[in-house]
């Protein structure tokens, strides 16, 4: 008998056939007398209606409403798989995040989970029922509802795993596993039978969409086995693991890339000490993220000019912040490009590998694709190109390192 989390995206319930068809693999489950934690999505396009409902009623709206309104789809969800499990002879029963309950800080809109409380949950475990529980959402300090953020039934599943002791968590999506990048995209991707936590959370942060990068974290530190499976068929997915779990690694694993994208260039920013620090506090202040930065060396040797990239969601506010404090910041002019998109090669075994920069940046040139930005970490070198060379550079570079299918 093994213990398990099983989550279900919002794809995967989009309506009541798919509900019941989670359900009957829900019920496979239980049937070979394993114990069985549910986290469900809303169901598809839900939560992005309730969103547009929130935007509508107030542009600026108390982030506390708006967690109440876009949490309720994963009621709706959990209350209706529930039904249908009993409809199935499974014993089942919704949960709340407030009745476990999934304890949150007060960052409303991003909260994040300090504590699940499971005894309940355990002790009705040993009576045979399976707990139907609503991701995305928990319950601050006061009592109120809190939202983890968009994909943040990913986490609720991983950190309920860990607090249960689960065996496995299994993400079942409309994709039937991690391939080396987008299939839709380059035909010749391939699944991964496993890929290591490392490289997931580098490819979920640079653009892959299969599971939210808080959930690979929690799952690296927790050392939760997640494997990402198909809801639709019953073929193998992909497991996410220890890095020694995996034998012999490959020096890139995946290309991931984001389209979420917009770079933001100040010209002759004056070239001194705290500099960088006033022009990247007032952002920090408006939560804006920065993501890659670069400083350039500008004819004039007191200026200089600083380019770097945010969401496409936050440029508008990210202009209005500098803009508002140009004076201050000292800079000549703010340019901005929402038509660009960064790429990634990620692999753990660049570690003892030497010339897979070189290798990515000859195989761009070999196309006509400009490189705008780079940065680099330990397992990954992402670019910043023009969003138009998209494909042309996924593909060549999928094969450039010998990942297409043969």
């Amino acid at each position: 008998m093994a213990r398990i989390v099983m989550k279900f995206g919002g794809t995967s319930v989009a309506d009541l056939d798919r509900i019941r068809n989670a359900a009957r693999r829900i019920k496979a489950e239980v049937d070979q007398g394993h114990q069985v934690a549910v986290v469900v999505s809303a169901m598809a396009g839900v939560t992005n209606g309730m969103v547009d409902l929130v935007r509508d009623a107030a542009v600026l709206a108390d982030l506390r409403e708006y967690d109440v309104v876009v949490s309720s789809g994963e009621q709706v969800t959990a209350g209706l798989l529930a039904i249908v499990l009993q409809d199935l002879g499974v014993s089942a029963r919704s949960w709340m995040g407030w009745q476990i309950p999934i304890r949150c800080d007060d960052a409303h809109g991003s909260a994040r989970i300090q504590e699940i409380a499971v005894e309940e949950m355990e002790r009705r475990f040993d009576d045979g029922q399976v707990a139907v529980v609503a991701g995305f959402q928990g319950v601050d300090g006061q009592g109120r509802i809190a939202t983890l953020g968009r994909g943040g039934s990913d986490t609720s599943a991983v950190a309920l795993a860990a607090a249960l002791g689960a065996d496995r968590c299994d993400i079942y999506t409309d994709v039937d596993g991690v391939y080396t990048t987008d299939p839709r995209i380059v035909a010749k991707a391939r699944k991964l039978d496993k890929i290591t936590y490392e490289e997931m959370l580098e490819m979920a942060s640079q653009g892959a969409k299969v599971l939210q990068t808080r959930s690979v974290e929690m799952a690296m530190k927790h050392h939760v086995r997640i494997q990402v499976r198909s809801s639709f068929e019953d073929a193998p997915g992909t497991l996410v693991v220890d890095e020694e779990e995996i034998v012999e690694q490959a020096v890139v694993s995946g290309i991931a890339y984001s389209r979420d994208e917009a770079k933001i260039t100040l010209l002759r920013v004056p070239d001194q000490p705290g500099v960088a620090a006033r022009i990247f506090g007032p952002l920090s202040d408006a939560a804006i993220n920065v993501d890659m930065i670069v400083q350039n060396i500008s004819a004039e040797t007191d200026r200089t000019d600083l380019t770097f990239t945010v969401s496409k969601a936050d440029l508008e506010r990210a202009e209005e912040v500098l803009r508002g404090n140009q004076e201050e910041l000292g800079f000549d002019e703010l340019l901005s490009d929402p038509n660009v998109v960064k790429v990634s090669v990620i692999g753990v075994g660049m570690r003892s590998h030497a010339g897979v920069a070189q290798q990515m940046f000859r195989a761009l040139a070999d196309r006509g694709i400009n490189i705008q930005v780079i940065s680099t970490s330990e397992i990954k070198v992402s670019v910043l190109i023009a969003e138009e060379y998209t494909e042309l550079a996924l593909r060549g570079l999928h094969s450039a390192y010998g990942l297409d299918a043969a």
